[in-house]
């Protein structure tokens, strides 16, 4: 099937999607107010008549999920028969968490609970019950939801690249659909294209809220001006750093930093835990959780009637999650050859989103401890919000220094697995893509991550994740419809062959109970 890409043509994957990122960034740079302009413009058309998808897609998501687990397409094996996992379970749960949240975690694990606390829905702010909204808010939009979005997407190229020898690529995904001939034309390769451009702008995205929160703790801990100058200064520096890593290979400096993030984000996790009040946060993961799984369904299918708040916090997480599809389900395929689909979707969503929910937990509750008058101050900038918590505690200076090492830790190995997977998207699926790709794709996700800070900050890094998501959803929505009937079909040909091998049984045997019973005569 690798033959479908003649690789001697003109790559027009690779060209177009280029064309269109450079085009993004040079007007982000170069007329950074319009750039703003426009992505409100958009922004405000999507969240207006559209956010209805963004929850929709989701829901799906997490409903398909849950039935590939419990149907009988469970056992299908991501690769042959005969395959075996390449990475051991902590190398793979490492690699995937890293890949699939990495900043996100330090970036909102404070802010975000802190935030609903003190502005709940449909309770007091600062009471009891704003703790509970808050847990469960937090729950909905790092638990379940994120994790089946990525599983979906990364079974399904695990299987057509491993089982069914396809190309790596996004468009493989929907041969049963569209054909060989559909595949390798125009709308093959749109559907590449868009899984391009939807990957450097979610990456981009997670990249300038890392940067902001990297420089706002270097000027809160270390007192060094926060300014863009610094901000560009660490976009450099990480982005020599994680085109280094992704050109060494996923057995090197993405597994060995993946390893690293792991490490880091126990001991920070842990940290937290010990100064931290450890019977508050039992209660509040009670509740949280109780609240989170009861209400699970209507949570999910939740509208604002003003837009407002469902735009600020759930339709831009699910875009961004989204946004997030292409890439880690690219690089969580990659690394999970040989695993059957039950132990890949449970692997892939259960274990991080319970580490998710955890996390949330204790440094959510680590800030709503302080109290709603500090929690107030604590959420007027971002990206100091958890260095200001950390001040408050025991040993608190030391666990924002390893904060500021696991954003940088985050940050280069999101990056560098982004940049291998671009590369291969660009590269006619190949598993080890050129290192000059790489290094295009890493200097292109640097340059529109400064475009977008340049914009406007955090609120054009939301606003561009929401927009640039939005035509990907239909590609998620119908590579469901391409999975369910590629799996069909293996199921068919399955049991087409069980009967002939049984009836071929039959008659072999027949025939020699025939042969001895004439031999006796």
């Amino acid at each position: 099937m690798n033959n479908i890409y003649n690789k001697n043509k003109t790559n027009y994957v690779f060209l177009l999607s280029l064309i269109l990122s450079i085009s993004v960034v040079f007007s982000g740079i170069a007329f950074p107010d319009k750039f703003k302009e426009i992505s409100n413009n958009m922004f405000n058309v999507i969240i207006q008549n559209f956010s209805w998808v963004y929850i929709i897609t989701m829901l799906i998501l997490v409903g398909f999920a849950i039935f590939l687990v419990c149907s009988k397409y469970g056992d299908i094996k991501l690769g042959k028969d005969n395959d075996k996992p390449e990475f051991s379970k902590l190398s793979w749960f490492s690699m995937l968490f890293g890949a699939g949240m990495g900043i996100g975690l330090i970036f909102f694990g404070t802010i975000e609970p802190m935030k609903h606390f003190i502005a709940p829905i449909g309770a007091t702010p600062a009471s009891n019950e704003a703790v509970t909204f808050a847990m469960q808010q937090s729950y909905i939009h790092w638990g379940l939801h994120p994790w089946a979005a990525y599983s979906i997407m990364g079974l399904a190229l695990a299987y057509f690249q491993f089982r069914k020898d396809s190309p790596g690529l996004i468009s493989s995904i929907f041969l049963p659909i569209l054909g060989e001939d559909g595949v390798r034309g125009p709308i093959g390769k749109t559907i590449d294209i868009l899984a391009v451009f939807t990957t450097v702008t979610g990456i981009a995205t997670s990249l300038g809220m890392g940067t902001m929160q990297i420089a706002g703790g270097l000027e809160y801990v270390f007192n060094i001006e926060n300014t863009l100058k610094l901000q560009i200064i660490i976009i450099a520096i990480a982005t020599v750093l994680y085109i280094l890593s992704s050109t060494s290979g996923l057995d090197k400096g993405i597994k060995i930093l993946s390893n690293v993030n792991l490490s880091l984000a126990v001991f920070i996790l842990v940290g937290a835990i010990i100064i931290g009040p450890k019977l508050e946060m039992i209660d509040n993961l009670r509740n949280g959780t109780q609240a989170y799984l009861t209400e699970f369904i209507s949570q999910s299918i939740y509208m604002d009637p003003s837009k407002e708040w469902i735009g600020q916090w759930r339709v831009f997480y699910w875009a961004l999650w989204i946004a997030w599809i292409p890439f880690v389900g690219v690089f969580i395929a990659r690394i999970s050859k040989g695993r059957t689909i039950r132990e890949f979707i449970v692997g892939v969503t259960l274990a991080p989103a319970l580490v998710c929910i955890v996390w949330f937990t204790v440094f959510g509750t680590l800030g709503i401890h302080l109290g709603p008058v500090f929690v107030q101050g604590a959420t007027k900038v971002t990206e100091l919000a958890l260095f200001e918590v950390f001040s408050q505690y025991q040993f608190g200076g030391m666990l924002s220094i390893v904060a500021m090492v696991l954003l940088c830790t985050f940050f280069i190995s999101s990056a560098d697995s982004a940049t291998y997977v671009l590369g291969m998207f660009t590269s006619n699926g190949d598993l080890n893509p050129k290192g000059s790709k790489k290094i295009a794709w890493g200097l292109i996700q640097a340059l529109l991550a400064i475009a977008l800070l340049l914009s406007g900050g955090l609120d054009t890094l939301q606003m561009v994740s929401i927009v640039s998501a939005f035509p990907f959803t239909i590609i998620v929505l119908l590579s469901i419809v391409s999975i369910i009937k590629a799996l069909r079909e293996e199921v068919k040909q399955e049991n087409i062959y069980v009967v002939s091998k049984k009836s071929s049984l039959y008659k072999d045997r027949k025939s020699a109970k025939y042969n001895i019973e004439k031999i006796n005569n």
